[in-house]
């Protein structure tokens, strides 16, 4: 199909699929990106997992995940910053600029939300100079507040612009999640102060559809099964200066239960009606 040249997969949208499988889907589909996923990788191999891609002709658009930054404890502490350094260099061996950041939740038995907060910005810190050692971006990804507690103390754009304006654009940037930030009223000034600073590093796409599960992290839906105004989104995630990739990063077990080659064909579809003319 044409119209599919910022098309990416993220890789979790086929869970079920290995790399290799989903490096051949994306090939037999005409997507020219994938977002991969460090367990998958591991699976895979790094170097065959980068090799796979480079021979397939697939962009790798990111890396999914680095982050948990909010420990508190010295090892636990140390730990976290040893996971993401490695997180960087295996981004950058995979060929790709991104390392999303899901900064983490409360630490155990924690309500100290502003001490979490602190955290990360502490943490980023150590981690930003080694990044962009590497020409590794790290994205943090601002996540729905249902999430606050026990994945991203980081709730909005604006929150995650924050945290990254300290340091050079090149080492830290942010993620436009349609998922986590649709609702938020400032959304529109928050892409568009993102946009001014070249901080937009990743533009992910799903929809918010309802009832929401038990397991409220798999909510996501193809975009146009649920409420989000993508077109309009799209528009300010452009107007922006973002040129980069959209990927469709969809959690959903009826989706993942679904034929990955039917899932594929689906999200081509929906990125064609819902957000490659906006």
């Amino acid at each position: 199909m044409t119209g599919l040249d910022r098309l990416s997969l993220n890789q979790i949208t086929t869970k079920r699929w290995s790399l290799p499988e989903a490096v051949r889907g994306c090939v037999d589909a005409g997507i020219p990106a994938i977002g991969l996923w460090r367990d998958k990788v591991a699976d895979t191999g790094l170097a065959r997992a980068a090799r796979l891609c480079q021979d397939a002709g697939l962009a790798v658009s990111s890396l999914c995940r680095g982050g948990f930054l909010t420990a508190t404890g010295p090892d636990e502490r140390r730990a976290a910053l040893a996971d993401n350094f490695q997180a960087v260099e295996e981004a950058a061996e995979l060929g790709t600029d991104t390392l999303v950041m899901v900064v983490g939740g409360l630490p155990e038995g924690s309500r100290d939300l502003v001490g979490a907060r602190a955290a990360v910005s502490d943490m980023l810190a150590e981690l930003a100079p080694h990044a962009g050692s590497f020409g590794v971006r790290l994205a943090l990804e601002p996540l729905h507040p249902m999430f606050c507690a026990d994945r991203a103390v980081v709730s909005t754009l604006g929150q995650a612009l924050d945290l990254a304006e300290p340091h050079p654009a090149a080492q830290v940037g942010v993620v436009v999640d349609s998922y986590h930030v649709w609702w938020d009223p400032q959304l529109d000034e928050q892409i568009a102060r993102a946009g001014r600073s070249g901080r937009i590093a990743s533009y992910q796409v799903c929809d918010w559809t309802l009832p929401l599960p038990a397991d409220a992290l798999l909510g996501r839906g193809h975009v146009g099964d649920g409420h989000i105004d993508f077109r309009t989104l799209t528009r300010q995630v452009n107007a922006a200066g973002y040129t980069g990739w959209i990927e469709v990063e969809i959690f959903n077990q009826r989706v993942w239960d679904t034929a990955g080659e039917l899932t594929l064909r689906t999200l081509a579809e929906r990125h064609l009606l819902h957000v490659a003319d906006a």
